[in-house]
């Protein structure tokens, strides 16, 4: 993988710092589950959700985005059909299936908790 998809993905042990916010590792496919939850999309369409979500603090490499699409669709979490984007041009469309909600809900779930133990160690005072 290149390093900007390693940093995308949350491997960015001795890497330079990205000018954006980086992707924590884990998180790549609980933002594509919600761009989804929106409706079908084609992978660019994901990508720019995410972007304009984050107000472009967020940016998601191709070559970490799709793997991640093919895995999910592997795991059962989406269905994909083959369509025409707004250009015209043929391109996979992806929707949450059944399973894929599911997903979903459980990751925002064990987002939540993570949010809050990270919050709760933020504000601890240090001990004397």
């Amino acid at each position: 993988l290149a390093a900007s998809n390693l940093r995308t993905l949350g491997y960015e042990a001795d890497m330079p710092a990205a000018p954006d916010l980086d992707v924590i590792r884990g998180t790549l496919d609980l933002l594509i589950l919600k761009a989804l939850s929106w409706g079908p999309m084609h992978g660019l369409g994901v990508l720019r959700w995410i972007e304009q979500g984050s107000r472009q603090k967020l940016q998601i490499e191709e070559g970490a985005l799709y793997p991640a699409l093919h895995r999910m669709a592997q795991k059962g979490w989406l269905d994909s059909e083959w369509g025409y984007s707004d250009q015209g041009r043929k391109a996979r469309f992806y929707r949450l299936s059944t399973a894929g909600r599911k997903q979903l809900a459980a990751e925002l779930s064990r987002w939540s908790r993570y949010t809050d133990a990270v919050g709760l160690v933020l504000a601890a005072e240090p001990a004397r």
